[in-house]
């Protein structure tokens, strides 16, 4: 399953079960968070007209939002666990394998860190769009459907064995 898993842009018109949706939140629900912290909540958005919106919260790389079936915008409480950035990142990565469980397609959309066409924080955007408080900072917006494109898994040949060094980095 993780060789399969390839970030998908394309989706189909078909629905996303409610029992699968509920399956992918459980996944980020269950990661593992710093001491156990847990700080992270998920809003789930739906329905074409929103998903357009929210397409919007960046210049450039958000557009697989918009033809999504549900987008769920991984954020995390600040004031709960300094290392929320790790926590909620880890939640994402847990929802995106259990869509690829599930023969759901997934797309990472970063968030912190970006802006939106006229120069405004993508994290702003998406706060002020879904009422999310001050204190609950945005990492990503995940987009899932069933994939409309199917890309090549990742092979063997890829793998940068060269990066993993035992005991003590070692130039290669």
């Amino acid at each position: 399953m993780i060789s399969t898993r390839r970030s998908v842009r394309r989706y189909t018109d078909i629905d996303i079960e409610a029992n699968d949706l509920a399956r992918i939140v459980k996944a980020g629900l269950m990661a593992p968070s710093s001491m156990n912290s847990r700080p992270w909540h998920f809003i789930i958005v739906e329905g074409k007209d929103r998903l357009e919106q929210l397409s919007q919260c960046k210049a450039a790389g958000a557009a697989p939002i918009a033809g999504a079936k549900i987008a769920i915008v991984v954020t995390a409480d600040a004031t709960l666990s300094e290392m929320w950035i790790e926590d909620s990142s880890i939640a994402a990565a847990y929802m995106q394998l259990e869509a690829e469980e599930l023969g759901l397609g997934s797309c990472w959309i970063q968030v912190r860190g970006r802006l939106t066409a006229d120069n405004q924080l993508a994290e702003d955007y998406v706060q002020q769009m879904l009422g999310i408080p001050e204190t609950v900072s945005v990492e990503c917006i995940l987009a899932l459907g069933h994939k409309n494109e199917m890309p090549e898994p990742h092979n063997d040949e890829e793998l940068l064995w060269e990066r993993v060094h035992i005991n003590e980095w070692k130039d290669k």
